[in-house]
């Protein structure tokens, strides 16, 4: 199945270069090359790709430019593809729309893009009979599609380890995407086997990870990213691999192309059980409508928890709204719950007992925890239990309340607003808009609490996004 796959996206990327080069190239007839276009070859190459840079930068959460990341585009990109993609709009965009801003045939303009779909560079919908495509941010985006399934088009090996000097190496890419502004890209959902009655009562719907697989429109599983990442530098853990879940728009495209396979209700619950036996943590999207992925994470590998150790005071992760209370009186020190922890947040300390001098209990350290209950799992003997946090995390309402909040927060709103920078006019505007944000008065009252989780999520229901 997954060689007949391959050798289709090859067929495709084939008829696609064709096409390409009559709709779009322009053809020098001459009998040979001078210096002078070698040359300017030479700068296209370099070029395409430093274009795509700017364009991913342009999400709220980027992507720092790097001569890792440059090699990562060239594995997943040809050239002309990151000329092209460099062009698309961030919001969903038709066929048609991408054809005017191409300036190529509508045609050969929907090959190129299913094309791209078919790797998993574009997400693709379908809406009233015809197809909505978007360019998924890096993360949690294409960079992980690229390794949710084991393929031949590219080299996943050498991939990888681009990928751990990229994230795991370098940092900047994780430091950009964990920890700049107040609203991060996931959270934490609660173990909810070991919820009280009376902590039960506290958990909302969308807090539940049992409650996103039950309303999920679609759901898929795919294979961990980063468990898949680090087997290829020897550095896995021997976590369950497949289990990496997608909901909604996203399962329904990364099914679609093969990246992920379709599940029903019940095999989702019994993965999340899976999940939970081999404590595994959930890392979703931070969202409270259409949550489009879960990850259940594991603290050596998964860059999600990596970073909640390296960047613990920036808060890169949103808690659940529950801390882990030690029965400090009983506790005996065992060590379990320290174990499991995946962001050492739970410690040893002594007991300071003068009968028992060697006698040791578990501390928790609340500034980093993410209270996801694994711990609480872990104690077999009841000694810890899970309390409420004094102030409730707020979650944005959907995918745009969270994109236009974050990129408020990143001086990035200017992007949103005039996202086709094709026309000189479109350019001009988006940079007096950024001078405009940098403007301490204005961005205060944009940043502010009501402004972004009021005012947006009423304006938001009101437009239906």
């Amino acid at each position: 199945m997954t060689n007949s796959i391959n050798s289709e996206i090859r067929n495709r990327k084939s008829e696609i270069d064709r096409c390409y080069v009559y709709c779009r190239a322009t053809v020098i007839v001459t009998v040979t090359l001078s210096k002078k276009v070698r040359i300017m070859a030479h700068h296209n190459l370099k070029s395409g790709y430093s274009r795509l840079v700017d364009r991913l930068n342009r999400f709220p959460q980027g992507a720092p430019p790097s001569e890792l990341l440059n090699k990562i585009l060239k594995i997943l990109f040809t050239q002309k593809e990151a000329d092209l993609v460099s062009l698309l709009p961030i919001k969903p965009f038709s066929a048609e729309k991408a054809s005017r801003i191409w300036k190529m045939d509508v045609v050969c303009t929907q090959k190129v893009l299913d094309e791209l779909a078919s790797r998993a560079l574009l997400v693709d919908v379908e809406e009233n009979g015809k197809s909505v495509y978007t360019l998924p941010p890096p993360m949690a985006g294409f960079f992980e599609f690229s390794m949710m399934r084991l393929r031949d088009d590219v080299d996943q090996k050498v991939l990888s380890e681009l990928f751990y000097q990229y994230l795991n190496v370098e940092e900047d890419f994780i430091r950009e995407l964990f920890t700049k502004g107040e609203t991060q890209l996931g959270r934490t959902f609660i173990h909810e086997s070991v919820l009280s009655n009376d902590n039960a009562l506290h958990v909302l719907d969308y807090e539940r990870a049992s409650e996103v697989i039950k309303t999920a429109k679609a759901m898929a599983i795919g294979v961990c990213y980063c468990r898949h990442k680090m087997e290829h530098v020897n550095r896995t853990c021997d976590a369950p691999m497949e289990i990496c879940m997608t909901f909604n728009s996203s399962a329904a495209s990364l099914s679609k192309y093969g990246f992920a396979r379709k599940v029903d209700v019940a095999e989702g619950l019994d993965l999340l059980q899976l999940a939970y036996e081999n404590n595994l943590v959930q890392f979703g999207e931070n969202v409270r409508e259409r949550v489009n992925f879960i990850c259940n994470c594991c603290g050596c590998c998964c860059e999600a928890m990596i970073a909640a150790r390296r960047f613990a005071i920036m808060n890169p992760v949103h808690t659940t709204n529950f801390l882990p209370v030690v029965n400090e009186e009983k506790c005996d020190g065992c060590g379990k719950c320290t174990n499991v922890c995946p962001v050492e947040a739970m410690t040893l300390v002594t007991a300071n007992d003068p009968h028992k001098p060697k006698r040791k209990k578990a501390k928790l350290d609340e500034d980093i925890c993410l209270g996801c209950g694994v711990c609480v799992r872990s104690c077999v003997k009841g000694y810890l239990h899970l309390i409420s946090r004094p102030e409730r995390v707020i979650t944005p309402l959907n995918g745009t309340h969270r994109a236009v909040v974050m990129a408020i927060e990143r001086g990035k709103l200017q992007h949103l607003f005039f996202d086709n920078r094709v026309m000189w006019s479109h350019r001009a505007l988006a940079a007096v808009f950024g001078v405009i944000l940098k403007l301490p008065p204005l961005k205060q009252a944009l940043a502010s609490k009501q402004v972004k989780s009021r005012y947006l999520e009423v304006l938001i229901n009101r437009l239906g996004y």
